[in-house]
């Protein structure tokens, strides 16, 4: 851990993380989303209006939207190793204060039926002029906006050469984690074409302004005035016409998969779709971290290796693990050898989650069995399919998402 000259604690790598989960609220009985999230904070805060309530270790708070609320982090954890608990019990907390309104949290990273041109309701408080300005430029009450529920991680890094070698372990991870994630194959009440619609839908919100997703998986990026030239400083240009008095001028715009926090020295992970359940979402967060671990300290390749892998691989790899998950098909050498693995011709992401689960995840490791579950089972919305089939109706869809709900309230694993 160092001090700044700017009084600002830098850790480093892999000493802390900080772990954000949102969740949809909806009607206890029909499951519609209902935007409620300020009355709920005003009730576990004590004040109307309010953004953020405080639950010791965990905060809560809203975004954008009023039919999502978040759990987070109160301050960065030194270990994730008991989270879940953590969040669980937040769930718990949220569930007994909705429950008076007649509503529930609802997990997966997109509601399956809601119509966001309609029943959006944008958050009215804090941070407005930010959202209103989103919306004059982008229209959030639609797909990729209003109807997106991720998890998110933060990691920490100290210094240059650590920013270096953790932004390109993750550009690395960002193509492979969908695979494992995907928890959205519904929208507008019926199956897409995707595992992951949540991400496709993410991929496609800011088409207005390219360079703000820009295929969603970085390319190399060496230091922060690196990034602030070539990435944050396209973005700020592109921007001026849309946005002459600069209310979204900050880092935060960027909306890649992974994107810098300097103000906090961390990098954030965008991709992952929200899953069934804290114990879930902890599973795999902390797979995620161990994939990223290994290959920012060198321990499947260098950093070189890495940064060899050409981005236009790993934006096509990304976008057809959002289709078809751990059967997308992977080719070349380049990303074999960044993962460590010898060129073997084509592979799919499942034998590469396979030799990257054998390579990376402690044997004595609680989170592994669930892991495991999702490599021999299928992902959550794989899974979510094989509960409804292919073309359910509005009754199927509720039943099933209602026992989704049901398993989030109790913290277990959804099985068809």
């Amino acid at each position: 851990m160092n001090e700044s000259d700017e009084g600002k604690t830098s850790y480093h790598l892999f000493e802390r993380f900080g772990v954000e989960m949102e969740y949809m609220i909806v009607d206890f009985s029909t499951l519609d989303v209902r935007p409620v999230a300020d009355a709920l904070l005003a009730n576990a805060s004590g004040e109307n209006g309010a953004s953020e309530a405080e639950f010791g270790r965990i905060s809560w708070s809203n975004e954008l939207v009023r039919h999502v609320i978040e759990f987070k982090g109160t301050d960065p954890e030194p270990s994730l190793d008991g989270l879940d608990a953590l969040f669980q019990t937040e769930a718990i907390r949220a569930n007994s204060m909705l429950a008076e309104m007649g509503c529930r949290l609802m997990p997966t990273g997109m509601h399956p039926w809601m119509n966001p041109h309609t029943e959006t309701v944008l958050w009215p408080y804090g941070n407005k002029e930010i959202y209103r300005t989103f919306d004059r430029i982008f229209d959030c009450k639609g797909h990729g906006w209003s109807i997106l529920q991720s998890m998110r991680i933060n990691m920490p890094f100290c210094g240059v050469e650590e920013f270096h070698r953790l932004h390109s372990a993750i550009r690395i991870a960002l193509p492979l984690i969908p695979a494992i994630t995907a928890s959205t194959p519904f929208a507008d009440g019926k199956a897409t074409q995707f595992l992951d619609t949540r991400l496709e839908t993410y991929r496609h919100n800011c088409d207005r302004v390219p360079s703000i997703t820009a295929g969603v998986v970085p390319g190399v990026v060496a230091s922060k005035s690196d990034y602030e030239e070539n990435i944050l400083g396209a973005i700020y240009r592109d921007m001026e016409k849309l946005d002459p008095e600069g209310i979204l001028r900050h880092e935060w715009v960027n909306a890649r998969g992974a994107i810098a926090r300097f103000e906090r020295d961390t990098i954030e992970i965008r991709v992952i779709d929200l899953q069934e359940c804290p114990k879930a979402d902890m599973a795999i967060v902390q797979y995620v971290v161990a994939i990223v671990r290994a290959l920012a300290e060198n321990r499947l390749s260098t950093t070189a290796a890495q940064d060899a892998v050409p981005q236009n691989e790993l934006k096509t790899l990304f976008a057809d693990a959002t289709r078809t998950g751990c059967g997308a098909k992977v080719s070349g050498k380049w990303l074999a050898e960044a993962l460590g693995m010898s060129d073997c011709g084509t592979m799919t992401l499942g034998e590469i989650h396979a030799h990257l689960f054998d390579r990376v995840v402690p044997q004595t490791a609680r989170w592994k069995d669930h892991v495991g579950m999702i490599l021999r089972d299928g992902n959550l919305a794989q899974r979510i399919l094989k509960a409804t089939g292919k073309k359910p109706s509005r009754e199927k869809l509720k039943e099933v998402y209602g026992h989704l709900t049901d398993g989030l309230a109790k913290g277990i694993a959804f099985q068809p």
